[in-house]
């Protein structure tokens, strides 16, 4: 009896204490000014429940403090904003004390130089690094010839299989496609490491940042080191050759009639950051727009129609020309429409570099702003029943355009890589639909948040068509 009553008064003294906490922390965040909004356990915040419940811990918060609130995530103090309105004033004035406001723990796996991360002067040289390599011209003469022939031999690889897991295979399809664009030609061990290493980055950019032996964050913080030790060595091999190599590699390395010099460490950032965010969008969009168009017969039909006419005009062993890319009007819609439906990328972050008024409210300098713009995908005051998917609504070019079309981000920050990542998918599906056809295998499960992704993979049987 005596040991069940310390029992009882070791729990009330615990459920006290955990009280007083979440207490002691609500009020550090209570000032005037401020939007309304729970701040959770001090250090951790609310980002457990974001990060198991995702858009249902959104959609709860929102009911009961609206469209703008407060909370803290991934360790900083944040705020939520889920209205298109504010949303687009927040991504188009960057120069008002509204940078990049991605957490430290990101930065120390993507970078600090990472192109998401540095503004002013910063960004305008790794933006304008990034698009001297995607260029129109360095898209015709050397990026679309690359991934074309990439795709082709990646994909007449799987003559032989039945039953794939095509979550599988959209990764490294994705990985090794960038990669291939990146460095030409490398060893085969090498490309293994970097492959394990990067996977882990990945996962490691998207855990709770607790800095422990075991952890996916400590994963990532090494895997992150393991790359910049591959890339040194791969560097130090190319300028001990003495030869001029014409990959994106090649170029961020040139120091000649170069506009956009970049130092080693900026170069290591821009390498991960053409990787990372090209990664996770080009593979569950390509794996995505499969789903949707097995589920989907009349589209699926428009698209093959669309890339049987382009094989037809070409021979049997004709690569695709950038024309070709250009002329998949419906390929394109189909990959707007994937990317709204399965939102593939919640939101963005940014942060106050000074005490600003937005909506009403007084946001204090260093506070993030979470621009949550996976719920404006499924407004049904801007896209006629948001949960069905129909990619001939996008066939109308003004909704692409619109204001409150936020599917590869928007304002002074729109994905640069954009054109280069369709340029991908659309390479991939051209020569999956035209020579394979699929079904479903076993029914597996789909996780939306906070990555859309299979635990047990996603299998499909395929046949030739």
């Amino acid at each position: 009896m005596g040991t069940v009553m310390v029992m009882m008064g070791l729990l009330v003294i615990f459920v006290s204490l955990c009280s007083a906490l979440l207490r002691w922390n609500q009020m550090r965040y209570t000032k005037n000014g401020l939007p309304p909004g729970t701040m959770g356990w001090p250090i951790f915040g609310e980002t457990t429940e974001f990060l198991k419940q995702g858009p249902n811990f959104m959609r709860n918060q929102r009911l009961r403090y609206g469209s703008f609130f407060k909370s803290h995530l991934l360790g900083c103090p944040t705020l939520i904003s889920m209205d298109s309105e504010v949303n687009r004033y927040i991504l188009k004035n960057e120069s008002k004390g509204l940078v990049p406001g991605y957490p430290q723990s990101m930065l120390d796996i993507l970078g600090t130089c990472n192109m998401a991360a540095v503004h002013g002067s910063s960004h305008r040289l790794m933006r304008g690094s990034l698009l001297s390599l995607i260029s129109s011209t360095m898209m015709r003469d050397h990026i679309l010839p690359k991934v074309d022939h990439f795709m082709r031999s990646y994909l007449g690889q799987w003559n032989e299989l039945e039953d794939i897991d095509i979550q599988d295979k959209t990764k490294h399809m994705a990985f090794l496609s960038s990669l291939t664009q990146i460095a030409e030609n490398l060893r085969k061990p090498f490309v293994e490491e970097f492959k394990t290493a990067f996977f882990k980055l990945v996962v490691g950019t998207l855990s709770v940042p607790i800095d422990l032996p075991g952890t996916n964050y400590r994963c990532g913080i090494q895997a992150r080191k393991n790359v910049d030790r591959l890339l040194r060595e791969l560097m130090q091999e190319r300028r001990d050759s003495g030869e001029t190599f014409t990959d994106m590699l090649g170029y961020l390395m040139k120091k000649e009639d170069n506009r956009y010099s970049l130092t080693d460490e900026e170069i290591r950032d821009q390498v991960v950051t053409i990787l990372y965010s090209g990664y996770e969008t080009v593979s569950t969009t390509s794996m995505m727009a499969l789903k949707y168009l097995h589920d989907h017969p009349k589209a699926l039909q428009e698209l093959r129609t669309e890339h049987l006419a382009i094989r037809e005009r070409k021979r049997p062993d004709e690569p695709l020309g950038l024309e070709d890319v250009k002329s998949m009007k419906f390929t394109r819609a189909v990959i707007f429409e994937t990317s709204r439906l399965a939102t593939i990328v919640n939101g963005v972050l940014r942060k106050t570099t000074r005490d600003l008024e937005i909506n009403g409210y007084l946001i204090p300098k260093g506070w993030r702003i979470y621009v949550y713009t996976r719920e404006i995908n499924y407004d049904a005051n801007l896209y006629e029943d948001p949960l069905i998917f129909n990619p001939w609504r996008w066939m109308k070019k003004s909704l692409e355009s619109q204001n409150s079309c936020f599917v590869f981000g928007g304002g002074t920050r729109l994905c640069p890589g954009k054109e280069l990542g369709i340029v991908e998918i659309s390479s991939f599906l051209h020569y999956f639909v035209t020579r394979y056809r699929w079904e479903e295998v076993g029914g597996d499960e789909l996780m939306v948040f906070p990555r859309v992704f299979a635990p047990k993979g996603f299998h499909l049987r395929i046949s030739p068509y």
